[in-house]
């Protein structure tokens, strides 16, 4: 099913494969999870049928490890009929993550043919298992899979894109919550082709400094993901430009998280990823999406407004979250007062930012 959406980066999400399992605490507040255990329960068979056996209510709701393959809906997007008349950003999976490990290869590929089918649309590919990622997109043989997929849905298309790895219309990215994610995730990130590379940083659990990545490993070396750039941490002027085979990171999403057990974000985590990208010798555009459920304590002398107590401090470097009563008089802490995601909105320092890469067309120009 293609539905339009009120996600601020996308306008269409396209789900042909429902099911999950979580993999880092970035999925505790998951949606998808809750949206899929009712829609298991809806009255149209087929929506059931989509969603049948994904999800358990044991403990807690959770993905069961079950992936449902819809076929009905791998092909929607070569229609051209309702959503998908007009040239639109796609959410690839936001059921599902479409490197999951139940996920055969086969259809990842067919998955990727489809998109090669349309490039009038921009396909945004959102994961957390960035070695399958990485590992799939660098294989000659998932790629050669592609173009054989691409040739049976289409000749045409399949002659056109022979020679076109990555797909133009094609943005990859991973999600990142804190630093020791982005310190795995984003590597992988780099070494994986696409037309653009982006991090949906929400919820955002803690700071991120996409400009001190360990460089395979050595944490002595460190990759600027913004700037293209490598070299020793410290000082940084003995970095050096060009990052051999890597990749850079095009576009920064960042916001927090929203639901009934939602963790409050410390603004300062999201200053500092808009901060690092403005900084950027490349100007890499930044999005923020909200605050969630927690957006920061005012103080009334500074804007006039109202001012609630906070009913949450939370820590800069450590992400804890405590009554005002329980905060020790060291460290950096920030109140934040529970207003829900409408509300408590998504400006930043008085103003929204919601920055976009420029969309690519089938020839990677940009457009």
């Amino acid at each position: 099913m293609a539905t339009r959406t009120s996600i601020e980066w996308t306008d269409v999400t396209w789900s042909p494969i429902i099911g999950c399992t979580r993999v880092s605490r970035g999925c505790d507040g998951c949606y998808a999870i809750t949206s899929a255990r009712i829609r298991s329960f809806n009255p149209n068979e087929k929506i059931a049928a989509a969603y049948a056996g994904t999800t358990s209510n044991t403990d807690r709701i959770d993905w069961t490890g079950k992936v449902n393959l819809l076929e009905d809906r791998l092909l929607q997007p070569l229609s051209g009929k309702g959503l998908w008349r007009k040239p639109c950003r796609v959410f690839v999976n936001s059921q599902s993550d479409l490197f999951h490990e139940a996920v055969p290869e086969e259809f990842i590929a067919r998955i990727f043919a489809v998109m090669a089918c349309t490039p009038q649309h921009t396909y945004q590919v959102l994961t957390k298992r960035h070695g399958r990622m990485r590992a799939l997109l660098n294989s000659q043989e998932f790629v050669a899979a592609v173009h054989t997929e691409t040739y049976v849905l289409n000749r045409d298309a399949a002659l056109g894109s022979k020679q076109q790895w990555p797909l133009p219309n094609v943005w990859m990215g991973v999600s990142v919550e804190d630093q020791r994610t982005a310190n795995t995730r984003v590597p992988a990130l780099l070494r994986t082709p696409a037309a653009r590379r982006f991090i949906s940083a929400e919820p955002l659990l803690g700071p991120v400094d996409l400009t001190r990545i360990p460089f395979r490993g050595d944490t002595e070396y460190v990759v600027d993901a913004l700037a293209g750039r490598y070299g020793l941490r410290e000082p940084r002027e003995l970095f050096c430009f060009g990052m051999a085979d890597l990749g850079v990171i095009d576009w920064v999403i960042a916001g927090g998280e929203s639901g009934p057990k939602s963790r409050p974000m410390h603004p300062a985590w999201a200053r500092s990823l808009r901060d690092q990208c403005g900084k950027s010798r490349r100007g890499v555009p930044f999005l923020f999406k909200q605050w969630g459920e927690y957006r920061p304590y005012w103080a009334p002398e500074t804007d006039g407004r109202p001012c609630p107590e906070p009913v949450l401090y939370v820590n800069a470097e450590t992400g804890e979250a405590l009554v005002e009563a329980e905060v020790p008089d060291t460290g950096s802490w920030q109140g934040v007062h529970r207003l829900g995601k409408k509300k408590a909105g998504n400006e930043l320092d008085g103003r929204t930012w919601l920055q976009v890469p420029a969309l690519t067309t089938t020839n990677g120009e940009s457009r």
